[in-house]
């Protein structure tokens, strides 16, 4: 007998599987697409691991999901984490992470330009400075969710049109971009394409995470990160337009424009131009906060909002305990 249903089998939605199945639990996975698909949100070789934001909930939570990705690798014996570092671009400290840092306990350096440029393939403005953080880089993406998925009974190629068809005790809705095709009341979000820009590096100096921010708001602007295959993987970070998860959609120009311009600017390359453009789905709250809530016998988890795979081992655990609570 399974006890619980989940649908969806993105990073999420995996992490859940493996914490209700170390906890006992009989678990399938219902998966619309096949396996490596590139319709969603947990696809491609890389995603930035990093401990560095803003407000000290996020670093706790994120130093939460570090302990939970030396598990997983201690269990398959394989690196899931590359940590080069994240670089935080500023010229004012104040716009940095490192006060939230500081309130953590979490090490962090300040690098003068010159510093930067010595160690790591970038460039800086003048009158810029790095925040480095030295626990931060990538979760190599493809690999996680496999490992993930190891000993977990997941059903590609398999469209649940209504939750009403599930028998399953409990039925957690990990959907993505679909979310609100099965979930009523529907939940606040809103779903855009994200255009990502691949490059070759100009050197084999190790690429750390690098983020720059928006003055205005203390946002992400643009941001790059290591990738196994290219070297360079960058994005505008909520950038793109509002789309039909159901449609397939292509790498926005105009956005592919700013990205290259953006990373000639921060990056050495070998080429200025990209050698690869994808996208990729964001479900957007509000105020960029995750959402994990019970109804009855349904969970729902929607840790999105185009930052949440660095945290899929601590999102797991608590979506895997409130589907407990349901049975």
């Amino acid at each position: 007998m399974v006890d619980i249903a989940i649908i969806g089998a993105g990073v999420m939605g995996l992490a859940t599987a493996r914490a209700l199945a170390r906890a006992g639990r009989e678990v399938v996975v219902y998966e619309q697409f096949e396996p490596g698909h590139a319709r969603g949100s947990s696809h491609g070789r890389s995603r930035i691991f990093r401990l560095a934001y803003a407000e000290p909930e996020w670093v706790r939570l994120a130093q939460e999901a570090l302990a939970g990705w030396r598990e997983v690798e201690g269990e398959v014996g394989e690196q899931l984490l590359e940590l080069n570092g994240l670089v935080e671009i500023v010229t004012d400290l104040a716009d940095s992470s490192a006060a939230a840092l500081d309130a953590c306990g979490v090490v962090w350096q300040r690098l003068d330009r010159d510093e930067v440029q010595r160690r790591f393939p970038l460039r800086l403005a003048p009158g810029a400075f790095a925040v480095l953080q030295p626990q931060a880089g990538i979760v190599r993406a493809d690999r996680a969710l496999a490992a993930l998925a190891r000993g977990i009974d997941v059903r590609y190629g398999t469209r649940v049109a209504s939750l009403s068809d599930l028998r399953e005790d409990c039925v957690v809705v990990t959907a993505g971009a679909w979310v609100n095709d099965l979930v009523e009341p529907p939940l606040p979000v809103r779903v855009t394409r994200e255009t990502v820009c691949y490059f070759h590096p100009a050197d084999a100096r190790p690429m750390p995470a690098l983020v720059s921010y928006v003055p205005q708001t203390g946002g992400v602007g643009f941001y790059a990160l290591a990738d196994p295959l290219h070297g360079v993987k960058a994005a505008a970070h909520h950038a793109g337009p509002q789309a039909d998860p159901g449609q397939a959609g292509n790498p926005d120009g105009a956005l592919v424009d700013a990205i290259t311009a953006w990373v000639a600017d921060h990056v050495l390359l070998a080429d200025p131009r990209p050698v690869e453009t994808q996208t990729c789905l964001y479900t957007t709250t509000a105020d960029e906060r995750f959402i994990m809530e019970r109804r009855g016998r349904i969970v729902v988890g929607s840790a999105c909002s185009g930052h949440g795979f660095k945290f899929a081992p601590a999102i797991g655990a608590r979506l895997a305990a409130l589907a407990m609570e349901a049975l």
